[in-house]
């Protein structure tokens, strides 16, 4: 099957902080400041959104790859904001150049790499797995 996805395609999220979303929340730290791992789930989201709206009935991405970095802290309260451009295509495999932002300064950066599924498919094969 032939997608419709061209390079430079951009996806955007945003969401105010809050304690659920801190580290300290995650449990991937004691600090009152945005978990590693919602950036990240905002990055994921961001490249998403990017291309999931543009493929057909029955199919989606899901993320294979995270190379990131977690540049800053940002406190509860403050706005994030996740942006990704899709910049390279190699048949179902998608690759998004990923930045986070707060309200002040930039707070990560990296690439995520995501593959198309045909859902139905996908959720068989991963059901197969409690047969075996």
């Amino acid at each position: 099957m032939e997608f419709k996805l061209k390079m430079g395609m951009t996806g955007e999220i945003e969401k105010v902080v809050t304690e659920k979303d801190t580290a300290a929340s995650f449990g991937s730290g004691s600090v009152l400041v945005l978990a590693t791992p919602m950036m990240i789930g905002l990055m994921e989201n961001a490249a998403l959104k990017a291309v999931d709206t543009d493929l057909p009935d029955d199919y989606a991405t899901v993320g294979i790859h995270l190379d990131v970095k977690h540049l800053a802290a940002t406190p509860v309260g403050m706005k994030a904001t996740a942006k990704a451009e899709l910049i390279e295509i190699e048949g179902k495999k998608l690759k998004f150049k990923i930045e986070a932002y707060d309200e002040k300064d930039k707070i990560g950066e990296g690439y995520h790499s995501r593959y198309i599924i045909n859902v139905p498919k996908f959720i068989d094969a991963s059901k197969n797995k409690l047969d075996k």
